[in-house]
């Protein structure tokens, strides 16, 4: 959606590249503040997370507030 590189989201979360890529791969489940970290930066991109309703979560682009 953002074609972010694993260094950009990196950067926008003020996590290492490491933190992003073990995450990636499974190697290692991040801390829950890298978690918050990394969800605030898709969030601040226009990245809006969306709840389980039955057919599993999800995300979008957040809508403006100028669109109806």
């Amino acid at each position: 959606m953002l074609e972010w590189s694993q260094g950009d989201l990196a950067e926008a979360a003020a996590v290492s590249r490491t933190t992003i890529v073990d995450f990636e791969r499974s190697i290692r489940i991040p801390h829950r503040n890298n978690l918050a970290a990394i969800r605030r930066a898709f969030e601040a991109a226009g990245i809006e997370f969306l709840p389980e309703n039955g057919g599993g979560a999800g995300l979008r682009f957040a809508r403006r507030s100028d669109q109806t």
